[in-house]
């Protein structure tokens, strides 16, 4: 049987997909590979976080003054901002959701639940479904997330909601989340970066 052209390039993918789950384009550089800007860079990063660069943080590293301005960002939208550390991690997962971002996914399902988010709520976005039973305060975050991540603008009605429940500042912490994760996510699928834990993956949509 001879192949074409396109069952030649289809099976490449297909071998590349294969290749791509056990190999990161950006694997971790280990510390004596450092250069003097990576090095500090890592001192920095480890007086604020009190350990060594971690999972995207490590990739970053491949570029040390974007790594440590993304973790500079993160320390404020992760940990303090105007909507509450319940309401941010909604946030991230929806946003790691709608990049299918595993890793990010699988860091922050867990602190999710943790932080008080519904299990069946969490689960339904992570199966593409509209969550039933979400807060208040839940319903806005989701609705405003969801059209900035697919839509890449916020409708009147969402904006307004926001902005009445968290004021000026809550609405620029909201994008800032959804824009933060996003960059982390848009970094891993780029380097290809593995999954955490046991390596599940999420499920993938038809485009």
């Amino acid at each position: 049987m001879q192949l074409n052209f396109r069952h030649i390039l289809f099976v490449t993918l297909l071998i590349s997909a294969g290749i791509s789950i056990a190999q990161s384009r950006l694997p971790p550089l280990s510390a004596d590979q450092y250069t003097a800007e990576q090095k500090k860079a890592a001192e920095e990063f480890e007086m604020v976080r009190k350990k060594a660069p971690w999972g995207p943080f490590a990739m970053l590293m491949y570029s040390p003054e974007v790594m440590n301005n993304a973790r500079a960002m993160g320390d404020y939208l992760r940990y303090r901002s105007a909507i509450g550390n319940n309401l941010s991690e909604f946030a991230i997962l929806i946003t790691a959701r709608e990049w299918s971002q595993d890793y990010e996914w699988s860091i922050h399902y867990p602190l999710a639940i943790q932080a008080g988010i519904n299990p069946e709520i969490v689960n339904a976005i992570k199966d593409g479904h509209y969550p039933r039973g979400m807060s208040p305060d839940e319903e806005i975050v989701y609705d405003f997330t969801i059209e900035l991540q697919r839509y890449k603008r916020v409708s009147d009605a969402s904006f307004d909601r926001a902005e009445k429940r968290f004021g000026k500042k809550g609405v620029v912490d909201l994008a800032g989340i959804a824009g933060y994760y996003t960059l982390l996510a848009m970094e891993m699928n780029m380097a290809r970066h593995p999954p955490s834990g046991n390596g599940e993956k999420l499920p993938r949509f038809p485009e």
